[in-house]
């Protein structure tokens, strides 16, 4: 079943990808004036223009994504003691690594940076990460595990200090897949993710009863006095495609009750 809804998860969000409606909307309406059929490409083209428009011009994806980041904060101070640092994959660019034979972060490159300063804070705790590969069609024995390792090693953490799980393929998974891994099943544990990532991660974690203490990173909104118009459509669409997805994603996880709500919060 986990399987089914992984597979469906990558080829729905490949026709609900904003970037992929505006180009697939944009070419049925070229089909419809083809087809002689003007005023069904009108309603068609019209809106899509438009949207596209506002996109370029304004970072209204910010309205989507500021408030999945805003949802947890860093602690202002950090806990005296804790059972570990839990790393989600992401971070790490798998694809790329593997092309080039190296090791390669991506957008969400943060997360390392975060685990190293966490690391060398809490000297003798373990730094646990989860990740595999959330692609869905890419053959390859390397995992994101496999390039964690040797990110984390290569920002000074110590390799006996490391537990990696590299087999999960989404959120879910990460936290099934690592809850027997943990070295306390009731121990408190930091989180290090996305910001915009950390309510859906906090509800499962809560609904696999995996005590977390959100470490969000990798912002992408501006806040409110630094929007402005800037005619700059690729970063805006760069914040887009995470904050809609993550929108989505929370409802469907919801729904299917791999989340303890909808929307979980500090």
């Amino acid at each position: 079943m986990d399987n089914l809804f992984f597979i469906l998860s990558k080829l729905v969000w490949g026709l609900l990808s904003p970037t992929n409606l505006i180009v697939l909307l944009m070419a049925l309406a070229t089909i419809q004036l083809f087809r002689n059929k003007v005023n069904a490409a009108k309603k068609i083209l019209l809106p899509t223009a438009l949207v596209s428009l506002i996109l370029l011009w304004y970072p209204i994806s910010d309205y989507l994504m500021h408030p999945l980041e805003t949802r947890f904060a860093k602690p202002e101070v950090l806990p005296n003691n804790i059972d570990g640092i839990i790393v989600l994959g992401g971070g790490e660019n798998l694809k790329i690594s593997v092309g080039w034979d190296t090791t390669e972060v991506g957008n969400g490159g943060d997360r390392f940076i975060a685990a190293a300063i966490l690391a060398k804070h809490y000297s003798q705790v373990p730094v646990i990460f989860s990740g595999g590969s959330g692609l869905l069609r890419f053959d390859t024995t390397v995992t994101g595990g496999d390039i964690a390792h040797q990110l984390l090693v290569a920002v000074g953490i110590d390799e006996d200090r490391l537990i990696i799980e590299s087999q999960s393929r989404n959120t879910y998974e990460n936290f099934v897949l690592l809850k027997d891994r943990l070295p306390k099943a009731d121990g408190s544990y930091l989180l290090v993710t996305s910001a915009f990532h950390m309510p859906r991660s906090v509800g499962i974690a809560r609904q696999q009863n995996i005590n977390v203490i959100a470490y969000p990173v990798d912002y992408y909104s501006n806040k409110p006095d630094f929007r402005q118009w800037d005619f700059s459509l690729l970063e805006h669409l760069q914040t887009l495609e995470p904050a809609w997805r993550e929108w989505i994603g929370l409802t469907v996880y919801y729904w299917t009750g791999k989340t303890s709500a909808w929307l979980p919060q500090q």
